[in-house]
């Protein structure tokens, strides 16, 4: 009796990882390139100049490009804060 109501109590307690999202940076023709990389080293922690480089390239080729994929709370703060420094941004889930 004891070990069904454990083993019940364990099936309860799985959890669904909370969905990730996509935050997204969308080329503009306004802001030089070294302000959009120096706005991606400070909004995203530990992100690299090399990183930053690689993915303000890829919006400006290829119109649009991926920061990072995270929890929505996060998605949205970054997104916020890109946008607060006049970048264009948006999220999307990821799938």
């Amino acid at each position: 009796m004891v070990t069904e109501i454990l083993e019940k109590r364990a099936v309860e307690t799985i959890r669904k990882p909370a969905p990730r999202y996509r935050v997204l940076l969308h080329n503009d023709d306004f802001n030089s390139m070294e302000h959009v990389v120096m706005t991606l080293m400070q909004t995203i922690a530990g992100m690299t100049q090399p990183q930053a480089v690689d993915i303000m390239m890829e919006a400006h080729t290829n119109g649009l490009a991926l920061v990072i994929t995270c929890a929505l709370e996060h998605a949205e703060f970054y997104c916020e804060t890109l946008k607060r420094h006049g970048l264009g941004s948006s999220i999307e889930p990821d799938e």
